[in-house]
């Protein structure tokens, strides 16, 4: 890494589509790269968490890519992986714009100073800040439930994020658990080559055939914006929204695999078993249970209030006008990632006009 200045107004972490929207519109705001403002990324490449999505997801089957501000998205072949165009995108964006972009630095904990500032401490050293935009997503953090006997199953268990391809699945007989995205979707993908699937999720998928127009979105970012506000954890995107429901998936619902059972009660080494006495003989395990805030790094600040969450107001956390969480609850999408990206630095700039406090001596 070339040396920087090690003491700036703004330092952004993670470099995926939130923390770029952040980069660009500091950029925008007339902050200087690494002088007044740098991203952290602790990856060792452009891509945020798109460039470990498994390879079969292409421009067909995404629910979606939103362009970054000021760029638009290059249009592929619809059959093409998602990751490495994504990716490469990216890269693009971080050279056209100059933005200040370190890699791999990996950000191990956020700590306040004596003098109001913050301190972040990497492994390649510290920098000192006015404030923080951290844009860390969620790909770090799979969430794995746990269920009795989960320790002695003698087949494979794994996670969305360990997933790669459906070939390791051919002839196998696998349990899906989950009812978001990439669960319906991987569920899909399975059900091609398994010799048999099932699907479990906690509650009852809902299906919507009303289209995700401005309305709905506006629905879905003030039912989350709320239990932000309120100090509870953010709710999985699909429980927020319902599924979109498409010709494919009213076809896999009627004859194929999304045929949904209630969640079993105990899993056995050759499978699970229902409360009823029903058993599974399955192989594979397929834990489709979503992610959580990559927040751990922030735990010396004590953010997290009684509610699990963190008490939130727009993009700033409510306690502390330092820092922005962008990603987060409401802007945990890609078109809400770039409109939080805007609005932390909107406030960040009258923020960054006051003029310090002295410190107490």
């Amino acid at each position: 890494m070339p040396d920087v200045n090690r003491d700036v107004d703004v330092v952004v972490v993670g470099a995926g589509q939130a923390g770029l929207s952040a980069a660009y519109f500091l950029r925008k705001a007339g902050l200087v790269p690494d002088e007044d403002f740098v991203v952290l990324d602790r990856y060792n490449g452009p891509g945020g968490a798109w460039r470990h999505r498994w390879p079969s997801l292409t421009f067909t089957t995404v629910h979606g890519i939103h362009q970054l501000p000021g760029m638009a998205v290059p249009e592929p072949d619809p059959a093409e992986s998602v990751a490495p165009v994504v990716s490469a995108y990216f890269g693009e964006y971080e050279r056209r714009f100059a933005l200040p972009v370190h890699r791999p630095v990996d950000v191990r904990e956020v700590r306040d100073l004596p003098d109001g500032r913050l301190v972040v401490t990497t492994d390649d050293g510290e920098w000192r800040t006015r404030a923080l935009v951290n844009a860390t997503g969620t790909w770090e953090k799979p969430f794995w439930p746990y269920y009795p006997g989960q320790e002695r199953f003698s087949g494979r268990q794994l996670h969305t994020a360990d997933y790669r391809d459906r070939e390791e699945f051919r002839d196998r007989r696998v349990l899906v658990v989950g009812g978001g995205a990439s669960g319906i979707q991987l569920l899909m993908e399975i059900a091609e080559v398994a010799s048999r699937t099932y699907w479990v999720t906690r509650r009852e998928p809902v299906f919507v055939d009303r289209p995700f127009d401005r309305d709905w979105g506006r629905e879905v970012v003030a039912r989350v914006a709320d239990r932000v506000s309120r100090g509870l954890p953010p709710e999985s995107v699909v429980k927020a929204t319902g599924y979109r429901l498409t010709p494919q998936i009213e076809a896999a619902r009627r004859d194929g695999p999304l045929r949904r059972l209630p969640m079993f009660d105990r899993i056995e080494p050759t499978g699970v078993r229902w409360r009823d006495g029903r058993f599974a003989e399955v192989d594979v395990i397929l834990w489709a249970t979503g992610f959580r805030a990559a927040l751990d790094h922030l735990a010396p600040l004590r953010l997290r209030g009684p509610g699990g969450g963190i008490v939130m107001d727009g993009t700033r956390v409510a306690a502390d006008p330092r820092i922005h969480l962008v990603g987060y609850g409401p802007s945990a999408s890609t078109i809400g990632a770039n409109r939080a990206g805007r609005d932390a630095v909107r406030e960040l700039r009258r923020f960054l006009a006051r003029r310090p406090q002295p410190v107490a001596a």
